[in-house]
């Protein structure tokens, strides 16, 4: 199987391409990227291919050639409101998530559809009020054109995943590569880390666990059990998982 990742070098997609890398029924790992990726470079897997990509709204015959056989991707592609202005976090959260499922399409058949997982974020709406965050509102925005997308050409699956806090504090496989915390966010981590661990795990999202996840509704699997119910809004035939239900159908809770 040959899944397509995206992000890579980030906390997200640094724990996807662990996952990836461990599940020997992955026959190829494509990274879209815009420099090396060292993880992936350590890892000296003959199955990784690290294609570096500047325009990230642009997907030449070229380059969807090598992606030729691909059956899903992980887009984990992203970065906080707080880093850039608001153009500049439209045009990497929703303009770049488009350009690419619109080009990806092209990878499907009929005997096999294309798996298209957003990594979307906690506190994210499809109805957004007049105080939404700007965060919330453009991946509200992205995931309801994504559905869009799903509805139009049935052969591709998009869903998206609403990751909640995100800790790679018991991960340490990626511990090196992920990048380096702001004083803030470390002392954020620190304070608010230990209480969701333990008292609301429900907002919990360990790296090791969501990489796991993603990586496999990327290859397909959960089908069954992504229709609406508790954690899981459907717009159409599109999922939108809400942080419990990553966490329920991942195992992590029984409920």
């Amino acid at each position: 199987m040959h899944l397509i990742l995206t992000g890579a070098t980030g906390l997200v997609g640094s724990g996807v391409l662990d996952a990836m890398i461990k599940m020997k029924d992955i026959s190829k790992i494509s990274i879209i990227s815009r420099r090396p990726v060292q993880m992936a470079e350590d890892a000296k897997d003959p199955r990784i291919n690290v294609i570096i990509h500047k325009d990230f709204e642009s997907y030449d015959s070229d380059l969807l050639s090598k992606l030729k056989g691909a059956t899903g991707c992980v887009w984990a592609l992203g970065i906080s409101q707080t880093q850039v202005g608001k153009e500049e976090y439209v045009k990497i959260t929703k303009d770049y998530a488009l350009a690419a499922s619109t080009a990806f399409q092209t990878l499907a058949s009929e005997q096999e559809p294309f798996n298209f997982v957003y990594i979307s974020g906690g506190g994210t709406t499809t109805q957004p009020g007049m105080f939404t965050a700007l965060f919330a509102r453009v991946k509200g925005e992205t995931e309801l054109a994504l559905a869009e997308m799903r509805k139009v050409n049935p052969l591709f699956h998009g869903s998206s995943i609403r990751a909640a806090f995100i800790d790679a504090a018991k991960h340490d496989a990626i511990k090196s590569y992920i990048p380096t915390q702001t004083f803030a966010i470390k002392a954020t981590g620190a304070t608010l880390g230990p209480l969701i661990r333990c008292g609301m795990p429900q907002y919990w999202s360990p790296t090791a666990d969501l990489g796991r996840f993603v990586t496999e509704m990327a290859m397909g699997k959960y089908k069954d059990q992504l229709k609406a119910s508790n954690g899981i809004q459907m717009e159409g035939e599109f999922p939108i998982l809400e942080n419990s239900a990553f966490r329920r159908l991942a195992g992590l809770d029984r409920k």
